[in-house]
């Protein structure tokens, strides 16, 4: 009876005019083979966020489309909230 868990990133989307990265992350607990729990954690990152920590690819997807442009706008929408 072996127990396995394995985590990953099945689902990266860019969301809105600010560009918003919704990663969704997956974990898998099996015993076997057979699948026993399945759940997802989902997080969102912001243009002005500190990405270091994040996933190579996730990183990857924040740079491309995180521009210069883009956290110059959303700095501007949050400073008028």
């Amino acid at each position: 009876m072996a127990l396995t868990k394995t985590t990953v990133i099945d689902k990266i989307e860019v969301v809105g005019e600010h560009k918003m990265v919704h990663v969704r992350t997956s974990t898998m607990i099996n015993e076997d083979g057979v699948e026993l729990s399945h759940s997802f954690h989902r997080h969102v990152i912001a243009p002005n966020a500190n990405i270091k920590g994040e996933d190579a690819e996730v990183q990857a997807v924040c740079n491309a489309v995180h521009t210069q442009a883009v956290k110059d706008a959303y700095s501007a929408f949050v400073s008028k909230a």
